[in-house]
């Protein structure tokens, strides 16, 4: 593997300001990543705080009983025990590790980990916050494979009909194997197929839900790192949230009037916001007949959106003290949730987290607490050196694949193999028929007006004998040149698949199948600097 580092402009202007560090957008955080004392300030602020440390540990290791672990694991359960700093990134569960982005954001807590350990002389352990609560199962429910040409939607074929949390999510075991090993299968046999396939029904015989199979698989690849994992619906986890989840109920109108507040603000700077939150707000979910509803405030009660039913304060309250499960975050509240339980060096996030956290700063400073500091998520593009040379042969720059894709390259080169004079002579031919149509049509009306019909019906078969005539010209030009067109569609699903970037379409499946996890290690091993640049890494 080899590294490059691009400067690749942000496309979300918000997050290209922040990673810049440029007004306004700093004013809309407690912490300037840029200074170079950032991290020592940071650890200053931790130290005048207390955590459930103790409490907190013992949760994660208790959720990480069962997944894949090695002696780092182990350390990094005593180092938070004993004292140590988090880095913290979080992600849904998607299927197989959902997108590449995924893989980039843990890269990018184990590498910062690492790097900040080193410098503060202080443990600092990577921790991955799986949003076991979240429902949206259309958006975890399936992978990405290129075919023919073409990258395709593969979904998992168990349906869900219910709003549940991915963590209730369980899956039948012969059919998850089934779609699995089909994946397998259509990414081609190498010398890691065999090994990859039996790990991963192994760990599909071994889990019974979707967040625990996300949860072994992401602990398989990386337990030598000493990652912690925890998903953010897991019942002591609930138990331990409790009391803070007892202070949003009461405080939900505060935390929503802050939220507002502070939007208006980036409102008037300019931007827009990214969090769709009405006065009315609640920022918390109920879990009801297996139903997860999203609460809103009615007068001095809360509301279930999903059924209309009430509730007083009192009663919530109530339930939150036997059945805390029952409670969740949204995205205003979770953060807040993270940031009361963990002693949080730094929270790792992509352009639109930090686009939200920004709007999160007055709701942060109501609850006493200051936002850490936000790093975005190294952005990582994986080139084989096959894609490389057709790049090359095409005269195609990485810089300009990555930032406008292929299109209008391709186009120019389409252009420039057209037959003109063929256009133009069936051009010509169809102008002049129309031409005589028209006087054909002028006569024939002389004769019965109810003839124009049948002219105009005569007309357009001919018209459309033209238009198959150019698409069979077309497709035999296509077909002709069929190599360099498959050149182009490989250079554009592998770098910028459905018009975006790859780590958003893109799956490690095909990477760990193709290279094996010794993948994983050598990308870990690379020399990943955060310092605003995308990585470019030759494989």
């Amino acid at each position: 593997m080899e590294l490059e580092n691009l400067n690749i402009p942000a496309i979300n202007q918000f997050a290209s300001l922040y990673i810049n560090q440029k007004d306004p957008v700093t004013s809309f955080f407690h912490y300037n990543i840029n200074q170079p004392d950032v991290y020592s300030q940071r650890l200053g602020d931790l130290t005048l705080r207390d955590f459930p440390r103790e409490e907190l540990t013992d949760c994660i290791a208790s959720y990480m009983r069962g997944l894949p672990s090695a002696d780092k694991v182990e350390k990094s359960l005593t180092k938070l025990r004993s004292g140590a700093v988090t880095i913290v990134a979080g992600q849904q569960a998607g299927l197989l590790t959902g997108p590449l982005y995924t893989i980039h954001k843990i890269i990018s807590i184990i590498k910062l980990a690492q790097q900040q350990e080193k410098a503060l002389n202080h443990p600092v352990v990577p921790v991955f916050w799986i949003a076991g609560e979240d429902h949206d199962y259309q958006e975890v429910n399936h992978i990405y494979l290129e075919k023919e040409n073409k990258m395709e939607k593969t979904g998992y074929p168990e349906r869900v009909l219910e709003k549940k949390m991915t963590s209730d999510i369980s899956f039948d075991k012969r059919m998850m194997k089934e779609w699995v090993n089909e994946i397998i299968k259509s990414l081609g046999e190498t010398g890691h197929t065999n090994k990859l396939a039996g790990e991963l029904n192994e760990m599909i015989d071994e889990q019974d839900d979707l967040v625990r199979f996300f949860a072994h698989f992401v602990m398989h690849l990386f337990k030598e790192f000493g990652l912690l994992v925890i998903d953010s619906s897991y019942p002591p986890l609930r138990r331990l949230e409790k009391n803070h989840f007892h202070h949003l109920i009461e405080s939900s109108q505060s935390i929503t009037n802050a939220v507002l507040e502070q939007q208006e603000e980036i409102k008037n700077c300019g931007f827009s916001t990214q969090l769709e939150i009405s006065p009315e707000a609640a920022n918390l979910f109920i879990t009801i007949n297996n139903e997860r509803a999203l609460l809103e405030r009615e007068g001095f009660d809360f509301k279930d959106k999903n059924t209309g039913r009430t509730f007083p304060c009192s009663e919530l309250l109530t339930m939150l003290e036997k059945t805390p499960e029952q409670f969740s975050n949204n995205v205003v509240t979770r953060p807040m949730m993270q940031e009361w339980l963990f002693p949080t060096l730094a929270f790792i996030g992509g352009p639109g987290e930090i686009a939200y956290w920004g709007e999160l700063k007055k709701a942060f400073e109501y609850a006493g607490l200051k936002i850490p500091p936000v790093v975005p998520r190294m952005s990582i593009t994986l080139l084989e050196r096959e894609v490389e040379k057709k790049m090359t042969h095409l005269g195609l720059t990485l810089p300009h694949v990555l930032i406008e894709g292929v299109a209008d390259k391709r186009e120019k080169y389409w252009n420039s193999i057209k037959v003109p004079t063929l256009e133009r002579e069936i051009a010509e031919l169809e102008h002049l028929l129309q031409q005589k149509y028209k006087d054909i049509r002028d006569k024939s009306e002389r004769i019965d007006p109810g003839m124009n019909q049948i002219v105009d019906k005569n007309l357009s078969i001919h018209l459309h004998q033209f238009d198959y005539l150019r698409k069979r010209a077309d497709k035999a030009l296509r077909d002709k040149h069929d190599k360099t067109f498959s050149d182009f569609a490989k250079v554009e699903n592998f770098l910028r698949p459905i018009g975006g970037p790859q780590e958003r379409t893109w799956n490690t499946l095909y990477f760990l199948n193709k290279y094996g996890e010794s993948f994983i290690h050598d990308l870990l091993s690379l020399p990943l600097e955060f310092d605003g640049t995308h990585k470019v890494v030759y494989l």
